[in-house]
This record gives structure tokens, C-alpha cells and sequence, in this order.
């Protein structure tokens, strides 16, 4: 294989050349690092990168094939991972002053897990300040005077760069799916409880949730699968089976899925460009999809995730704040101090007690259809670094804990993409991602 190709191979197809032989994991992680050298001081994608420890995981990698070890799903892959994640080998500080040079003592569950699949931990992917709405410095490597969006920036950007094949990211309102969407790649949040949480920052236990982020979906369903199971420490994950994720990704629907173009509550909130993008995919779509406007209730769902996250981010960052309130920015002391004076018990109780009812009324509405069509941010990336964008087109999926994916479908006009969303019913994760690669082979004109 040709160098400057290596970059750009699709996660699986370098685990099968691995496997093959025909491509050793030091070759793919020296072209990975040879793009971070060539883009990084551009996008800022990384916090946290050492060559030497990346080409000596690569290294181990090649070792083991040669010896006639066993390889794991990921084995040789460089993967990013967001700097909220524990990692017992490199920082982890949460995107915040505060937290400069902790290195905790064990891997979270979720990089544990990675790295038993053979991946290669690349470095440390840049977070926007505790994984909140304050930016980092990476910028969109499609347009470097664009936010790549957030909380999980860095791993949006070096993934959309060729830096890595794979990142992780976590969500708790819009921070895979949206960065995903304005970098162009394909981001999957999966139901609440796939993948544990142990060993990641806690911001709102109700819907904290890991995500990933890859070129293509059959890739980002092998890297969930690879993350996902239960976690005693995680009250969230369940003793279940494994969904076969990447091979039900990859399998032909059994019959043709049956689309609902949800525009939500929020349709207000999309760029008329958006807007007439969304009407032309529908209209290409045609007999394939129909329009499900959701009942009034489901409006108040925003209010409601405002509640439960900025209490709870009151309460888990409250010795941070209390110590170091200084050195926060505005924006996170205000969700700060909201959360502590706000929302009374009875409001948060209230909120709490509305994410099974609506889910009840989602059950209700998607015995008619595999998933959901519905925007992943109002527009393309925003013009400037100042923020992140507007996660409003994810907070009500994020909300119900369902598991979603945002694909790269759609372009401005001046070139950028626009990223369409598709959720899916809890639990309907490999259905979701089989209907998401169906989607993105089809021909829409």
C-alpha cells in the first residue's frame, strides 16, 4: 500500500490487512502521525500526543502478529480518545486548568476495553472546557475558520483530518452528534447503557453517554461493539449479550426500512438552507419516508434536560467550582450557579420522571418505522471559534436516551456538510446502524 493512502483506510480494511499481513500497524500509525505533523498546528485537534508511545503500542502490535498471537477487532488501529476518558498512561484533564497534569491510576471501562480489542490509544483528543459549551482550540479542519463543534471536538476534527480512522467521544446533549455533523464524519450515540461510563468526567448521570466517530458507519459500529457491555460500576449497563453490531451494519435489510422525517420541536431552529436540504432529501426519498410531527409535549423536553443537567453539573463539579470558580469561564459558572438555585427538587423529580413518559409515546410511534430522519445541528458549522453551536436538533433524543447517528449527507452551498440525523427506538442499535449504511449507499441523485 502506498503511504500517503494509509491515512484515509477505512479502520476495517486495515484490521483485515493487519490480519493478512499485508500491512503492519507501525506503517498505519506513522502515516497517522505523519498527517497529525502536516495539519496539527492548523486544527488543534490534540491535547495530549507522545510519537515515541504510539509507534511503541504499534510496535507491541506487530510483535504479537508475528509470534502468531491472537489479533482483537482493533488490532493496530490508532483511535482518539477524548480527554475526559481515564487513561492510565496519559493525562486526563477534562479540558480545564483545574485538572492540569492529573494522570489517573487506571483506565476508564470504555479505553480498558479498547485496548483489549488491540487498538492503539493515539493520544488525547481536545474536550471544550469539562466536556460543557466553552471552546477548546481546535478548530474545523474543513474550514479552519469554523468551530468543529463540541464538547468532543478534538476527536470530531481528527477524524475528519485522516488523523486517526477512530475516536471516542461522549454526549450529554449534543457533543458527538453535532461535531460529527460539522466535520463531515459519521458520529453514533448509542442507547443509554451500552457502553459504561466508569472512568469518564460525570456531568448528569441521566445522560451521559460515550460515543464514537468514524469515516464510514461499518466502522463505527466495530468500534461500539467493541466498547460495549456491562459494567458493574455503571448502573446505567445491563447484563445482556453483545449486539452484533458491525456485522448487522453491514447486512442487507431484509425488507426496504421505513423512514419518519421528523422535523421536532425545534424546526424553527434550522437555517432555511438546512430547511430546503431536508426537503430535497425527502422528496428524493419519496414514497420511502413519511412526515411525523411529534405531539406539543415533546417541546418541553428542552426545558426539562436543562434541569436535570445544569442540577446535576451543580452538584458534580461542585469542588471545582467551589476552589477554582475563578479560572471557569462565564458560561460554565452560570450553569453552575443555576443548578445550585434554579430548579427546585420538585422540578428536577418532575423532569426525571418525564424521560419514561415520552419514551413510552416513542415506542408508540416507532411501531410504524425503523428510524427517525431528523437534522443534526440547524445548519453547517458555524463562521468563528468563539462557540460551539447549537445542540438544540440533539437534546431531545439525548433526553430519551435513544440511540442516534448522523451522517454526512448533505452539503451548503458554499461546500459544507450538513449532517442528517436518523434515531432509532432504545435498544435498536444494530437495526439503526444497518439502516444508516443503507442509506448512505443509496442513490439519491
Amino acid at each position: 500500500m502506498r503511504d500517503e493512502t494509509l491515512e484515509w483506510l477505512a479502520a476495517r480494511d486495515a484490521a483485515e490487512a493487519m490480519a493478512a499481513g499485508q500491512l503492519a500497524a507501525r506503517e498505519l500509525t506513522e502515516a497517522c502521525l505523519a498527517a497529525i505533523e502536516r495539519q496539527e498546528a492548523t486544527v488543534g485537534a490534540w491535547t495530549f500526543l507522545d510519537r515515541d508511545h504510539a509507534l511503541a503500542q504499534a510496535d507491541r502490535c506487530d510483535d504479537l502478529h508475528r509470534a502468531g498471537g491472537p489479533h482483537g477487532p482493533l488490532h493496530g488501529i490508532p483511535v482518539g480518545v477524548k480527554d475526559i476518558l481515564d487513561t492510565h498512561d496519559m493525562p486526563t484533564e477534562d479540558g480545564t486548568p483545574l485538572h492540569a497534569g492529573r494522570t489517573p491510576r487506571q483506565d476508564a471501562a470504555a479505553v480498558a476495553r479498547l485496548r483489549q480489542a488491540g487498538a492503539i490509544v493515539m493520544g488525547k483528543t481536545v474536550t471544550t472546557e469539562f466536556a460543557t459549551y466553552h471552546p477548546g482550540k481546535t478548530a474545523n479542519p474543513l474550514d479552519p475558520t469554523r468551530t468543529p463543534g463540541g464538547s468532543s471536538s478534538g476527536s470530531a476534527a481528527a477524524v475528519a483530518a485522516g488523523m486517526v480512522p477512530l475516536a471516542i467521544g461522549t454526549q450529554t446533549n449534543g457533543s458527538v452528534i453535532r461535531p460529527a455533523s460539522f466535520c463531515g464524519v459519521v458520529g453514533y450515540k448509542p442507547t443509554l447503557g451500552l457502553i459504561p461510563r466508569t472512568g469518564v468526567l460525570r456531568q448528569s448521570p441521566a445522560f451521559d453517554q460515550i460515543g464514537v466517530f468514524a469515516r464510514n458507519v461499518p466502522d463505527a459500529a466495530l468500534l461500539a461493539e467493541c466498547l460495549i457491555g456491562h459494567d458493574p460500576e455503571d448502573p446505567a449497563t445491563r447484563a445482556t449479550a453483545r449486539p452484533p453490531l458491525a456485522a448487522t451494519a453491514l447486512a442487507p435489510p431484509p425488507v426496504t426500512p421505513r423512514l419518519a422525517f421528523v422535523p421536532s420541536p425545534v424546526w424553527d431552529r434550522a437555517e432555511a438552507e438546512t430547511q430546503e436540504a431536508f426537503g430535497e432529501l425527502v422528496a428524493a426519498l419519496g414514497s420511502g419516508i413519511e412526515r411525523l410531527d411529534l405531539p406539543d409535549r415533546f417541546a418541553a423536553a428542552i426545558d426539562w434536560h436543562r434541569t436535570v443537567m445544569e442540577t446535576d453539573i451543580a452538584l458534580n463539579l461542585a469542588r471545582d467550582y467551589d476552589h477554582g470558580a475563578d479560572r471557569m469561564s462565564a458560561s460554565l459558572r452560570g450553569q453552575i450557579e443555576r443548578g445550585r438555585t434554579a430548579y427546585g427538587a420538585y422540578a428536577y423529580a418532575e423532569a426525571i420522571a418525564a424521560i419514561g413518559m415520552l419514551n413510552d409515546a416513542l415506542d408508540e410511534a416507532f411501531f410504524a418505522y425503523d428510524a427517525f430522519v431528523t437534522p443534526a445541528a440547524p445548519g453547517p458549522a458555524p463562521r468563528g471559534l468563539e462557540t460551539t453551536g447549537d445542540p438544540i436538533f440533539c437534546t431531545l433524543w439525548t433526553f430519551c436516551g435513544l440511540p442516534a447517528i448522523t451522517l454526512p449527507l448533505l452539503q451548503s452551498s458554499d461546500g459544507m456538510p450538513i449532517g442528517v440525523q436518523l434515531v432509532g427506538p432504545r435498544g435498536s442499535d444494530a437495526r439503526l446502524l444497518r439502516t444508516a449504511h443503507w442509506l448512505m449507499t443509496l442513490d439519491l441523485g
